[in-house]
């Protein structure tokens, strides 16, 4: 079944959840929670957003409010994301990361990512736009003028992350959009991307395609792992229960996951945790309520893991992030 509400669609879905958003903006948010039927077959799915532009339009903006979903999904679609909150989780790809008050990331076509507001706590502004897949046709391959947004546009297939004054200046540009014309929109949009291609304050978060071109060869599968890992992270991930979910051996899947990601699974689970962790020391949790409540039951353990993959202990960390705020 396709569901359809303001032009936006989504495919296969079986439960829906419908937030309200700011009334001035171009868009509603409606995305589906997992697929009933894969539930029921142990299986999550990841989530194709299939995204309809009113005439006319070679763009959509909105506000999308989904912090209590988890959304893996993808879209052909570029997408540009800016989100404003204390802390959250950035994951595109195999990428896995947290940021911290801000964040501005661009993301190519059919690169699967989460919804950058799941499991926010704290109030959050959020403004996303996406692109037609012809968005201003071939002048981005041809137009010399347009040569960097050209590589831009290239890059943005490993998906990109903007930081400094970057950011602050593309965030500003993009808060100013809501109330323009179409034809001025387009222009701000134009003008960012050039900003964008422009910057040297940027990551690439994802070091090769391979592992997106396999996720996405394979998205039932990969999607049903992700959705188990986020759901036991704080418990106690049984690679041999994950294992029977997706139909492989454990051997099978050690191998199958470590193709896809580049990491076993328990150094997956445990990036996952850390990265939990971080959010959740950034919004003020103290060191030993994190460390249970991502699954740890040792402290010794928890600051020795955070160390090795942060270059710092916890405490630190905390204390750092909550000076920052």
């Amino acid at each position: 079944m396709v569901l359809s509400f303001n032009d936006t669609k989504l495919g296969d879905v079986g439960m829906v959840a419908v937030l309200p958003i700011d009334r001035y903006l171009l868009s509603i948010d409606i995305f589906c929670i997992f697929n009933k039927l894969f539930r029921s077959m142990g299986h999550g799915t990841i989530q194709l957003e299939k995204i309809r532009f009113e005439p006319g339009k070679s763009f959509k903006l909105f506000a999308p409010r989904l912090r209590n979903t988890f959304l893996w999904h993808y879209h052909p679609e570029f997408e540009l994301v800016y989100v404003e909150a204390d802390a959250g989780i950035r994951h595109v790809g195999t990428h896995i990361s947290t940021y911290a008050e801000n964040d501005l990331v661009f993301i190519g076509g059919n690169l699967p990512h989460l919804n950058f507001d799941y499991r926010l706590r704290s109030e959050y502004q959020q403004i996303v736009i996406q692109l037609r897949t012809d968005f201003l046709g071939t002048a981005i391959g041809v137009a010399p003028e347009l040569g960097g947004v050209a590589r831009l546009f290239r890059e943005a297939a490993y998906g990109i992350a903007f930081s400094g004054e970057t950011k602050a200046a593309v965030a500003g540009m993009l808060k100013k959009m809501d109330g323009m014309s179409a034809v001025e929109q387009l222009l701000r949009l134009i003008e960012i991307f050039q900003r964008l291609a422009e910057s040297e304050e940027r990551e690439l978060l994802n070091k090769d395609l391979d592992s997106q071109n396999f996720i996405l060869k394979d998205k039932i599968r990969m999607g049903a792992i992700y959705e188990y890992i986020d759901a036991h992270y704080h418990s106690d991930p049984d690679v041999n229960v994950v294992a029977r979910k997706v139909n492989l051996t454990t051997p099978a899947f050690c191998r199958y996951f470590k193709r896809q990601t580049n990491m076993t699974f328990t150094e997956f689970v445990n990036q996952y945790r850390i990265e939990r962790a971080r959010n959740l020391l950034m919004q003020g949790d103290n060191v030993g309520e994190t460390c249970y409540a991502v699954g740890l039951d040792s402290p010794s353990y928890f600051n020795k893991l955070f160390k090795e993959l942060t270059g710092e202990n916890p405490s630190d960390f905390r204390r750092r992030s909550i000076k920052l705020t």
